[in-house]
Parts: C-alpha cells; structure tokens; sequence
C-alpha cells in the first residue's frame, strides 16, 4: 500500500524530470526512462506528481511512427506566473511573465528612486496587483517575484548596500518587505545582474563567456561565466562605474566621493551636465540622444568619447576576462554607432589580439525588456531548481 511518505520518497526526482522536459522537447514516458535510466514505475510517479500539479500536461503535438501514437508530456509555462520589476534611478519597468519568461503583461512609468523604499515598493505593489487583475490572474497563481535595483545588492540578503543613487535605501529588507505584502519568495539583485541574465537567456544561451554594460545615469556590468552569472563574494561583482579613467582629471568629482571615475566622466548624467553647460537643456542620458539624433554636434562628439572611455576600462576586463561578446545597453545604448564606435576603438587599440580575435561587441537585442526578463529568469532559476520543485512537491 502506498503511504503519503512513500510517494513523496518516490517523487524526490521529479525536479529532476521537469527539468529535462523545461529544457527539450515533450517526452514521452519510454524516452524520459531511457533518459534518466530510471524504472518505469519510478518515472511514472515522479511523471504524475508533476500532472498533479500542472507544471507538467500532455502534448497536443505527438509524433507516432505508425498505430496507437504515445502520449507525450511537455513543460508547462502557463502552470504559474512570475512578476518582474526593474526599478531604475528615474524610471521602472513592471511586467508578469510565464514560466518560459515570455511577457504576458507590462507597465513603464517616470519613477525616481530617490523617494524612499516604502514610497517605490508600495507603488510597485499597486502595479503588479493592477497588472494581474487587467490579466484575470491573481496572487495564487504566482510562483515568485524579481527585482532589479540601481545599486549594489548583497544578493544573499537582497538587501541595497550604500546605494549612492538610493538615498533612504540603504540595508533596507527589501525581500521581507514586499514578501509580507505579496505572499510569494522575492529575489533581489543589481539591475545590470538582471539585464545581463536576460540578455544571456535572448538567443545568446551558448555564449558561456558574457559581459553586459549598461550605460545610464550610473555605468555598471553584469558579468556571465561558464554560462552563470558571477556576482562576487558579496554581490559587487561588475560594479565598473567606479573605476579610475587615466585620462581624468583630479576635479571630476564622482557622487561616491572618489575623482576621476569612469561614470562622473562618461554616464548619462555627465554627459548632460556638460550639454546643460553649454546652454542647452538636458537631465539624463535620453536628453543626450535626442539631441544627438537631432543633429546637435556636441551630443555626437560627447558620447563618442564616452565611448572611447568605457573601452578603455572594457579593455582591461577583455584582457583579464576574455569574454566571447560585450553588449551595450542602457540609454546611451540608443546612440548605437556613435557609442559603440569609440567602445571598439579603445578595446581593440588597448586589448590582446588573441583576446579580441573572436570577440562580438553589440547593443543589447531586448532594449529596455532586459530587466524584466531577466528579472523572471531570476526567479526561474530558483523555483524550478530540482531541490526547489521536489520541495514544493512534498509540502
């Protein structure tokens, strides 16, 4: 007779199985045994538990090579949704996504981060509850939230750690604060982490050697390794902005009380102080564009420099890190050409040509979707690990 502790034993896997029909074609219950080496009886309960709870369904697509066709089992991205968020320093981007991280729903707003963390959290739960209603869906449908910040996060208490642009934000207990309001497991992470995950999970999935730099107010990187994202003993991996430009001159303060750093010369918000010197009106690094794409030759001359400026700090991580692709991001990203242009300039004039022999250097493929997205990866990660889905299971 079989007790409740003997299926949950039996199940134990059934992570395991999800993952490999997550990440293949639908199955059916003869290959997953081939597959996994298993007993048949042993798949077929691990198979079922995951009928049960819907993260599995039978395929509507079955091939069959003649007679009675098999029942094939396919993942099933519709059995939960996740919510995204990517709080930036002026603006958000909220979104709810399947299981396969595809955007069912999104809002964008001017949102300064600046107004305190209760103020932006309390808004940001406003917009995903709107944002499930307008999709018919509610809170128990949700397997998990994601946030991006634009600051440093000690990624294991997904706390802000001395957030230079998030005054009112420091240590503050992010997961547990919107954890209490949304009923669901909250990740927190750097908004370039994020972007650099879901630009990874955009069709360059076979690139395991990435770096994504986003060039806004602030200039930070995400960095992917062996396929992973590398955060650092503490989660301050990639934080690039605040290194030391060569050329810098000793008067260049930087918000963070250092001079000479690389994000008081060429981000978004320097870049625009210089423009507003001149007598034309710019705040952040959108001005800047849109000036540049007006025509305005100061705008073109300023961020090719820029450019020239992040590649001189990329060239140092080229030669140490040897990724296969750079990509830009970011507001300034939407310079295209003119940014990218002194960014390859200064790495291949400064890099190892052994190092730059195969190397990519592009804009970002998802534009200002990279947060949210890789927002959801985040929290895909986590909730459908073996360990996490065996869990869910047996609870």
């Amino acid at each position: 007779m079989l007790t409740l502790d003997t299926l949950n034993g039996a199940t134990a896997g059934a992570g395991a199985l999800l993952s490999l029909l997550r990440e293949g074609p639908p199955r059916t219950r003869t290959e997953l045994v081939q597959l996994t080496g298993l007993a048949r009886s042993t798949v077929s309960l691990r198979l079922d538990a995951l009928l049960r709870h819907r993260w599995v369904l039978p395929a509507d697509d079955v091939v069959s090579s003649g007679g009675r066709p098999a029942a094939m089992f396919a993942f099933n991205r519709t059995a939960r949704l996740v919510l995204a968020a990517d709080l930036g320093v002026m603006h958000e981007r909220v979104a709810i996504t399947d299981l396969g991280g595809t955007v069912l729903a999104e809002r964008t707003a001017d949102a300064p981060i600046d107004r305190g963390p209760e103020a932006a959290l309390g808004r940001l739960v406003r917009t995903f509850t709107d944002l499930l209603d307008e999709s018919g869906r509610d809170l128990a449908d949700v397997c998990g939230a994601g946030i991006g910040l634009p600051g440093p996060v000690e990624y294991s208490t997904g706390r802000p750690v001395n957030p230079p642009l998030m005054p009112g934000w420091d240590r503050f207990p992010v997961p547990e604060w919107l954890g209490e309001r949304l009923g669901v497991p909250v990740l927190v992470d750097n908004d370039v982490n994020i972007m650099a995950l879901g630009e990874h999970r955009a069709g360059r999935q076979q690139t395991g050697q990435l770096v994504f730099v986003k060039i806004g107010t602030g200039i930070g990187c995400g960095v992917i390794s062996d396929g992973r994202l590398h955060r650092g003993a503490q989660g301050a991996a990639g934080d690039i902005g605040h290194i030391r430009v060569a050329t810098a001159d000793d008067d260049v303060l930087c918000h963070c009380g250092n001079v000479g750093c690389l994000e008081a010369l060429a981000g978004g918000a320097a870049l625009a102080a210089r423009i507003a010197a001149t007598g034309v009106p710019a705040t952040g690094g959108r001005d800047v564009v849109a000036l540049l794409r007006a025509g305005n030759r100061d705008a073109a001359q300023l961020v090719r420099q820029a450019g020239r400026e992040i590649g001189d700090v990329l060239a140092t991580i080229v030669n140490f890190f040897n990724p296969a692709a750079i990509v830009i991001g970011g507001d300034l990203a939407d310079a295209g050409e003119h940014l990218l242009a002194g960014v390859r300039e200064a790495i291949y004039k400064r890099s190892l040509p052994l190092a730059t022999q195969h190397l990519r250097i592009q804009g970002s493929e998802l534009g200002d979707r990279a947060g949210v997205i890789g927002a959801a990866v985040m929290v895909l990660e986590h909730v459908l690990a073996p360990e996490a889905v065996d869990s869910a299971l047996a609870g």
